[in-house]
């Protein structure tokens, strides 16, 4: 008798991504990138973070991106840690003395 093990390649994370885009998005928008959190940048960008689950995810968020006629500064994969996002109404702590 054989024992067949599954591979970890079959269980694996979502990759985390970060899209910045030139320009705020507005609120109404939030929906339609749904599971990604929209951050707007003092400097005028828009910072799209989230889980993706595959290239074929990521490509389909980039046509998104694309129809929405906002210019893409960078698309970026990110390492699984803490966020450092602030949550609104939530302080950040380097800024408490």
């Amino acid at each position: 008798m054989c024992k067949t093990y599954a591979s970890t390649k079959d269980h694996y994370e979502p990759e985390l991504y970060e899209i910045r885009l030139k320009g705020h998005l507005g609120s109404q928008w939030t929906d339609w990138f749904d599971g990604l959190t929209i951050t707007l940048e003092d400097n005028g960008d828009t910072l799209l973070t989230g889980p993706v689950i595959d290239q074929a995810a990521l490509h389909g968020l980039l046509k998104k991106v694309r129809d929405l006629g906002m210019p893409l500064v960078s698309v970026s994969p990110l390492e699984h840690g803490p966020s450092t996002t602030l949550e609104p109404g939530q302080a950040d702590q380097s800024d408490v003395k």
